[in-house]
């Protein structure tokens, strides 16, 4: 049986007019096993988000094989669901109707859409908001919103580019609990982008450290912590030796 995504020498150079060249990503590779939790860390502009895009169908690499379940990958999908560091929330619509625009893209009758959205407004813990709007919302709360959104899709794979950059340092640690609740539950194969090392520990099965631009996978770390995992987990050895682990990999490569 394959690995639910199969990526082998993926190259991509961006040129734009009058400009240089840009190599985003060279020789990269990555497997990530069904239901898997595999995180990236890396230095800004190494290529995380570009791969994101490429295995979300937005971007053609200019070589290489990327394939979701042994299919390659041609375009945007339903397999694959994204969700942005921005919120992305329409303003003019209230939680329940964010959370079902996928639904009603694809054109699913209303009733049906409608439970759907419900089922996922009590699985992110917004019961009881389902009529508010985006402005009427916390930072923690929109991004739940577009868990919900992402995830009422039924994507075979979810990727996340560092979701919860914007928020305060107590409403990003909880989301990282919540995060672990709802992967739990919903079993999808979760791609996640991040700049904390912490982060990537607490919530992944492994993490890869990516190379500076043009990005590639420097090492692949097996996180063998034990689930499920709580916040205390954070200050044993265990998880801080990793911590420096990774960091020693990946300090290298962050140019200041």
């Amino acid at each position: 049986m394959p690995a639910c995504i199969e990526g082998r020498n993926v190259n991509l150079t961006f040129r734009p007019p009058n400009r240089r060249p840009v190599r985003a990503l060279h020789g990269f590779d990555i497997e990530v096993e069904e239901r898997e939790f595999l995180s990236i860390v890396g230095p800004s502009g190494c290529g995380k988000t570009t791969f994101l895009n490429v295995l979300l169908g937005l971007v053609k690499p200019d070589s290489g094989e990327l394939r979701i379940r042994g299919k390659p990958i041609s375009g945007p999908g339903t397999d694959r669901a994204m969700v942005f560091q921005e919120f992305g929330l329409l303003p003019w619509r209230t939680v329940l109707n964010n959370i079902e625009l996928g639904l009603e893209l694809k054109g699913v009758p209303v009733e049906t859409r409608r439970h759907i959205s419900r089922r996922f407004v009590h699985m992110v813990g917004l019961a009881g908001f389902e009529g508010h709007y985006p402005h009427e919302l916390s930072g923690g709360m929109k991004q739940r919103v577009g868990l919900a959104r992402a995830l009422a899709t039924d994507p075979d794979v979810l990727l996340m580019d560092e979701p919860f950059a914007a928020l305060d340092a107590q409403t990003r640690d909880v989301m990282q609990v919540e995060l672990l609740r709802i992967w739990q539950e919903a079993r999808k194969t979760v791609l996640f982008v991040t700049h904390q090392i912490d982060e990537a520990i607490y919530l992944s099965d492994r993490v890869m450290v990516m190379t500076k631009r043009p990005g590639h996978a420097k090492k692949i770390f097996t996180i063998k912590l034990p689930r499920p995992r709580d916040y205390e987990m954070r200050v044993t050895r265990e998880f801080n030796d990793l911590k420096l682990e990774i960091w020693q990999e990946l300090k290298d490569e962050i140019t200041v």
